[in-house]
């Protein structure tokens, strides 16, 4: 990408670092009720890049004081989406810098006339760095591509009263040493290669850099008195479920709370009053995972309601949040949900589609879902980052358990192991468990992938960021996932269960698939025997282009990829009778990545391809995965045909 060398200097200016990350008070997911509204604002934005060689020229401008289409030409950019994939042009495919968005939203009146409503923007995901203005007043500011922020914005359309605002945000997705992930700009000075200024993002991880308004937009109410934070923790008695909560109040000390549980078919189970309590549930109906139980995902709904007295008057407000009851364990050897042994057999994904990049997209995620319940899987991890919140809520509904990472990815520099990288870190671990906390599918937080965890500042690195963690929930395990050799990994220590990545016969030891049981086998000795925790394998797989096909197989056909598979699952039936708790396949489906030699239109690891069709390896899976769970002890006469919802799932 040509442009000047100032460009980054300018990227990464004050404007940039100019706000703290930390977030008061919680993150509840934005649902209506009596007392509460919601306004989505997805469709087309104006959309603007600043190719200016200082990348500065939106900022000195001041695009936020006016209509975007006043000060220059325009694209439409649906939203949500990534912007790179949309447009015929190479230059923004591609771009390093600062775009700008532009909405103006229509206002009910009765959110503009009443002072006893808050209107809040709320945005789902800006990667990486936004900066938000509301009828060019700087109203909010966030770091991180993957995770919610809000703002209230009552007073700016309680003036007047306003009939619409108009809604500016500036994306940066630069990345640094610093951020998460991290990132270099590397400059190419050699003037007889490259134009003068030239420069290009350079990155430790193995997906495209998408960036963009990636999820939901929206303005939503609450009363001024209202709920702000529910939190959520549950276990079991005997046959008696254990619900405990926690809820927190904003606008008002004089308040009374009310706290009921209804069952899924809407009666009343339970019953509290008061900021905090335990409810009991007699008889419960656990929270159990796909293929691990007859009736798995069961959910209840917490029903808190608020009534304040206020010098305008008495306010109310109403808020139902799904509640599952399990509990989670490790052992030295096992992994336990309700004290029952599971297994992870799943995936790893990307959010990721032709066109849209890593915008939201509920067709495209409902056919995700269907695709992992065909294939039997029960797990999958949130590589390399956090996902939408609407996928967490279907994994809830459907039983999908779920390891939820941090974006903690390509963490391979020194730097990137310092005080200002450490510090940032924990703030999006912050950020991560204010958000999912409440949802029964998350069994495991995992803090980073792959980072160079035998550097010398690694184990002080991982030793806080996980007891932090552990801090922040202390119901849940944490891991980070490895590729470093067993002995000189500094922060498996502090983990809770060893997640390591291998890819035999695939990055070494090209085509001898018949080398993958000896190495697969020392793997999981030398780390059991040094640890004595349970392992999942993380990742594994081969690169295989949809259509290629030799046999003997070789390199990149699907018989290869069918083959390598076989041979990890050889040891990998041996050790889950051991220690070994779980297999996640990389990956769910292709994926775009920069583009280099090695990688033909992105990465092929999928057992699908881009477009979701199956490849070979998706039926060695599915027969796999669906084997396994009829091994389950825990059902009865088990799962030839597993119904869910108007679907029936055979095999």
């Amino acid at each position: 990408m040509a442009r000047t060398a100032a460009v980054a200097v300018a990227v990464l200016g004050p404007l940039l670092w100019g706000c703290g990350l930390a977030l008061q008070g919680g993150m509840l997911y934005p649902r209506e009720s009596p007392s509460r509204e919601r306004k989505e604002l997805g469709g087309l934005w104006s959309f603007r890049a600043d190719f200016s060689d200082s990348r500065r020229q939106g900022f000195e401008e001041q695009w936020y004081q006016r209509p975007l289409r006043e000060l220059g030409p325009t694209l439409d950019m649906p939203v949500p989406s990534s912007f790179n994939d949309v447009t015929q042009d190479r230059w923004l495919r591609g771009f390093i810098g600062w775009v700008w968005y532009e909405r103006e939203a229509a206002l009910p009146q009765r959110w503009t006339q009443d002072l006893r409503t808050r209107v809040v923007l709320r945005i789902g995901s800006a990667h990486y760095y936004a900066i938000v203005w509301v009828n060019g007043v700087h109203v909010a500011e966030h770091e991180g591509g993957h995770l919610p922020f809000e703002v209230d914005i009552s007073k700016l359309v309680q003036v007047g009263p306003l009939e619409s605002c108009r809604i500016t945000i500036a994306i940066n997705n630069t990345l640094t040493p610093n951020t998460l992930p991290p990132g270099t700009i590397l400059y190419k000075t050699d003037t007889s290669k490259y134009p003068k200024g030239y420069f290009v993002q350079d990155t430790n991880f193995d997906f495209f850099n998408y960036a963009g308004l990636h999820r939901p937009v929206l303005l939503y109410t609450t009363p001024t008195t209202y709920i702000d934070d529910i939190t959520v923790t549950t276990g079991v008695d005997q046959d008696n479920g254990l619900v405990n909560y926690q809820a927190s109040v904003q606008g008002s000390a004089r308040f009374e709370l009310a706290v009921r549980l209804l069952d899924a078919e809407g009666q009343v189970v339970a019953h509290h009053t008061g900021a905090q309590g335990q409810l009991q549930v007699p008889s419960a109906h656990l929270w159990w995972p796909y293929l691990m139980h007859s009736y798995p995902a069961y959910l209840y709904s917490l029903e808190v309601r608020l009534t304040a007295q206020t010098a305008a008057g008495p306010v109310s407000d109403f808020y139902t949040l799904p509640v599952g009851i399990r509990t989670v364990a490790v052992t030295n050897s096992q992994f336990l949900i309700n004290g029952k042994p599971f297994y992870f057999h799943g995936v790893n994904k990307h959010e990721d589609a032709d066109i849209r990049g890593k915008g939201f997209d509920w067709p495209l995620l409902v056919k995700d879902f269907n695709l992992l319940r065909w294939l039997g899987a029960n797990a999958f991890r949130t590589s390399h980052y956090p996902y939408a919140e609407e996928v967490m809520q279907l994994c809830d509904r459907y039983g999908i358990v779920v390891i939820d990472e941090s974006p903690g990815v390509g963490i391979v520099l020194a730097e990137s192991f310092g005080n200002v990288s450490l510090h940032h870190h924990l703030e999006v671990m912050e950020e991560l468990v204010r958000r999912d906390k409440n949802h029964p599918a998350v069994v495991m937080w995992s803090v980073a992938n792959e980072p160079a965890s035998f550097l010398k500042p690694a184990g002080y690195y991982f030793k806080t960021l996980i007891a932090h963690t552990k801090a922040l929930d202390p119901s849940r395990p944490v891991t980070y996932v490895t590729n470093s050799n067993y002995a000189v990994d500094l922060g498996a220590p502090y983990v809770d269960v060893i997640c390591v990545n291998s890819y035999y016969s695939w990055y070494h030891d090209y085509g001898h698939l018949e080398v993958i049981p000896l190495q697969l086998t020392t793997q999981f000795e030398q780390w059991y025997s040094t640890y004595q925790k349970p392992i999942i394998q993380s990742e594994y797989g081969a690169e295989t282009i949809a259509g290629f096909h030799q046999d003997p197989p070789l390199m990149f056909t699907e018989e290869y990829q069918r083959s390598l598979l076989e041979q990890y699952h050889l040891v990998l039936d041996q050790k889950r009778r051991e220690y070994v708790v779980g297999e996640l396949i990389w990956n769910f489906a292709d994926f775009m990545t920069d583009q280099s030699p090695q990688r033909a239109m992105g990465n092929k690891k999928g057992i699908f391809t881009r477009q979701r069709q199956p490849k070979g390896a998706a039926f060695i899976l599915r027969e796999r995965y669906w084997r396994i769970a009829n091994e389950t002890k825990h059902l009865p006469s088990v799962v030839k045909a597993q119904c869910l919802g108007n679907s029936l799932f055979t095999l």
